[in-house]
């Protein structure tokens, strides 16, 4: 955890997200009318691929306040004079220890008052899956994640991986949750739903519509007490839901998707969203960028 020396702690975590969850519109911005803060995610597929496709112009043209970003696929020192900023968008990051492989990042107009990067001090940090911004006043506990879960499409030995950090991640969230509130945003990997994928019937024994990975989603968003925020928004989109499609065939031209892409958040957060946009026809990756517009202010 990088500390900022700006950071004061709440007396009280328990206080802290009461006062937030009942905070009047008033206070917190009653934004109708005016902007959303509005959080977007996307795999990149490589941030340097993205910068070719045209991933700033698209970030001077959609505006968000934040962006979390997955699989960056490059290391500090390639970053480093080309893509620490987006868009006027400041970036943080957690690289993997492997080259061109894994790393997420947030780009964010707003200072946070903590960083944290990674979250299990082990197998998953040196992939560089998780980076955290804490957004804290005296009255309040907030972060907003990028979070990118691993495939497990490319044999046994990585789909077990896969469950790991799902055993890993899980117990994570639900400390978090107990202490603030937070949105997630990230890739996935998991088709919760069948109205989630094209294709539902022929991908039930493939990787990401598992029925252990399923209920792992029934889990967190049951019992676990997070919500889907996209599904929240849109319960019974299916065509349009999709934020990923194989580069094989014609699956982008004949819309053979999968919904992977998610903001998961607390509930006071969750209830502050107000719209959502997917945006397919931006091929600055494999994956489309989801934006959820939120009733709040930093």
């Amino acid at each position: 955890v990088l500390n900022s020396p700006n950071f004061s702690t709440p007396q009280s975590s328990e206080n802290c997200t009461n006062s937030w969850a009942n905070a009047s519109l008033a206070r917190v911005g009653s934004v109708m009318g005016n902007s959303l803060f509005k959080l977007t995610s996307l795999n990149l597929n490589g941030i340097r691929s993205a910068a070719k496709k045209g991933v700033e112009a698209w970030l001077e043209k959609a505006r968000p306040d934040c962006m979390g970003v997955q699989e960056i696929k490059a290391q500090a020192g390639d970053v480093a004079g080309q893509f620490e900023q987006l868009a006027g968008l400041h970036g943080y990051f957690h690289f993997a220890e492997k080259k061109g492989y894994s790393g997420v990042g947030l780009y964010t107009r707003h200072t946070p008052s903590d960083v944290v990067v990674g979250f299990d001090g082990g197998e998953f940090d040196a992939e560089g899956r998780y980076v955290e911004l804490r957004f804290d006043t005296p009255t309040r506990r907030l972060s907003l994640i990028s979070c990118y879960f691993p495939s497990g499409s490319s044999g046994p030995e990585r789909q077990d991986a896969k469950y790991r950090f799902l055993d890993a991640i899980y117990p994570h969230l639900m400390a978090l949750k107990a202490e603030r509130d937070f949105i997630l945003c990230g890739d996935v990997n998991i088709a919760h739903r069948e109205q989630d994928l094209k294709n539902w019937r022929s991908n039930q024994k493939n990787s990401g519509f598992l029925p252990e990975e399923r209920a792992w989603m029934t889990r967190l968003t049951g019992e676990g007490g997070i919500v889907d925020v996209y599904r929240q928004l849109q319960p019974d989109t299916t065509d349009a839901c999709y934020t990923w499609w194989s580069n094989r065939g014609q699956a982008y031209a004949n819309n053979v998707g999968w919904r992977l892409d998610y903001h998961l958040a607390t509930p006071a957060l969750a209830a502050r969203a107000r719209s959502e946009s997917i945006y397919k026809d931006e091929k600055l990756s494999d994956h489309a960028p989801i934006t959820i517009g939120y009733d709040f202010k930093l």
